[in-house]
């Protein structure tokens, strides 16, 4: 895996007990699309990051409705991909796919009965 996530700080992703957690199936497909990009070498985990801060100071500096690391995390993404003008070719797509079909912890039943907070 190319990316070495911060543990903490501003770019380090919400984790429970150690797993990496997604509250919404997209989280985990932009995650995955992120991780592919920088696997299949078109940027790297820090340039990535510089672009997430940004978007998270950015937030910061404007706050809008509630905190969603991976609001920023999708806006970085945008950023990166426009800055470096990287088509989102068929194997990227492959790649994200593959990663978001993993699951993401072993240890959680499906029901989600402990995301029932309401909107």
């Amino acid at each position: 895996m190319a990316l070495t996530l911060d543990i903490e700080g501003p770019a380090a992703p919400p984790r429970l007990n150690g797993e990496l957690v997604f509250e919404e199936p997209w989280e985990g497909r932009s995650f995955a699309m992120v991780a592919a990009l920088a696997e299949g070498g078109l940027f790297t985990w820090d340039e990535f990051r510089d672009h997430l801060i940004a978007a998270i100071a950015g937030w910061e500096s404007d706050p809008s409705g509630e905190y969603r690391y991976y609001e920023r995390w999708q806006e970085a993404l945008e950023s990166i991909v426009a800055d470096l003008e990287i088509v989102a070719r068929p194997e990227v797509d492959e790649l994200a796919a593959a990663y978001a079909a993993r699951p993401p912890g072993h240890d959680h039943d499906h029901d989600h009965h402990h995301h029932d907070h309401s909107h």
